[in-house]
């Protein structure tokens, strides 16, 4: 009987530690959420240390195992990352949530897809016009703000399927760009790659920050060296 006790207890321990983990990282993502629909202007209190909880590793080992097809197919509407089963897809999403003075349209893939817009790319800080059609896709993308490649990298490559497809998908690691940013970015981290727009450097590496945390992924040392210097031009708590 008593070891049937200790058994009950060392289950609900065990249960009690598993939601935490959940509440604590939908906590995080929610946060990161924010920061990339820029409703939520980063901040940090003086000495406050953005890679708090973040595991930094000397330097970034390239998998040469990696693959986009193990992040599943882009672009997806059924995760159930935030803005999920909606009846569109993620593109279409984070279009809708990113551009300006819009238009919508019926798609096969989205009932109310932006037909035109208008986007001020945070990277370079230059005004994109958008209208859909066959090579919108050029002038703008959506970026991962921690790359797939180096998120595998950093701890992916452990993760079952199903979160590789999740977080490929979830809105708090996307960011309507301009094309040829996101081109010239690549599967770059922080210390090889930073927006040429400074006045973005706060939140891009707040978000980066928040989307590892999130995911208990790691962070190079020269990539975390760098976001901590873009830190420091986020305005003081």
């Amino acid at each position: 009987m008593r070891n049937r006790a200790l058994l009950i207890v060392a289950i609900a321990a065990a249960i009690a530690v598993v939601v935490a983990y959940q509440v604590s990282t939908r906590y995080r993502l929610q946060r990161a959420n924010a920061i990339a629909a820029q409703s939520n202007i980063p901040t940090l209190a003086q000495g406050d240390d953005p890679l708090a909880g973040i595991t930094v590793v000397a330097k970034r080992l390239r998998g040469k195992d990696y693959e986009r097809a193990q992040f599943g197919d882009a672009w997806s509407d059924d995760t159930d990352a935030p803005g999920g089963r909606n009846g569109c897809d993620t593109r279409n999403d984070i279009l809708n949530r990113d551009l300006a003075d819009k238009s919508y349209v019926y798609t096969r893939r989205c009932p109310n897809a932006v037909r035109t817009g208008t986007l001020r790319d945070p990277y370079t800080g230059v005004q994109v016009a958008f209208t859909r059609g066959p090579k919108s896709g050029e002038a703008i993308q959506i970026d991962h703000i921690v790359p797939l490649a180096y998120a595998w990298d950093m701890g992916a490559r452990d993760w079952e399927p199903s979160l590789r497809w999740r977080f490929a998908n979830d809105p708090a690691n996307l960011i309507a760009v301009q094309g040829q940013a996101n081109q010239d970015k690549g599967d770059q981290g922080p210390s090889g790659w930073m927006p040429s727009n400074r006045a973005f450097w706060c939140q891009y590496s707040m978000q980066f920050a928040e989307v590892l945390r999130g995911y208990h992924l790691s962070i190079d040392e020269r990539s975390a060296n760098t976001v901590r210097e873009a830190a420091q031009t986020c305005p003081p708590r």
